[in-house]
């Protein structure tokens, strides 16, 4: 068992490799499966050494709760941006936010980005070096307090309770 997990450090990452070079080529022919399953064992063994160790999930129900609360997010800011657009009465009043981060994992601030980028209205456009704020680009910002609290409080904490960081 210990020179499987070796040969493959990440079951989850190869599969994925195999699958889609399968679907890149659109053939399970046995010289694909063969090439398939080489690259699926030979780029997660090569690139390694690149990876940083990722943080455990303690809570698989509050990423799950934490998940469906964002794509809930998505959906709303979408109607609220369609709206926005399509009102001639209504200004967009643009601007920037510098969200101070109380995570310092790479991961956690990662989704914690991804996350506000997904939510229409809002871009995450850089991280500080020394990991201590996020700044984002808002398309219509009433209050800049009340964003950063409700970005801290619909995302940035859930995330520090999911992986306990």
């Amino acid at each position: 068992m210990k020179t499987l997990g070796r040969l493959l450090p990440t079951p989850t990452l190869s599969l994925v490799l195999l699958v889609v070079w399968l679907l890149l080529v659109r053939s399970i022919a046995p010289g694909q499966l063969i090439l398939g399953a080489f690259l699926a064992v030979g780029i997660p063994l090569l690139t390694k050494g690149f990876w940083e160790p990722l943080p455990q999930v303690k809570h698989p129900l509050k990423l799950t709760w934490f998940v469906l609360k964002v794509l809930g997010d998505i959906f709303t800011a979408n109607l609220q941006v369609s709206l926005l657009i399509l009102s001639p009465k209504r200004e967009p009043h643009p601007g920037f936010v510098e969200y101070p981060l109380q995570v310092k994992d790479p991961l956690t601030i990662t989704m914690l980005a991804n996350t506000i980028t997904m939510t229409p209205g809002t871009v995450s456009t850089n991280i500080r070096l020394d990991r201590s704020s996020l700044l984002i680009h808002v398309l219509d910002m009433k209050d800049e307090q009340t964003l950063v609290r409700e970005i801290h409080e619909r995302y940035e904490l859930p995330l520090k309770e999911i992986f306990e960081c």
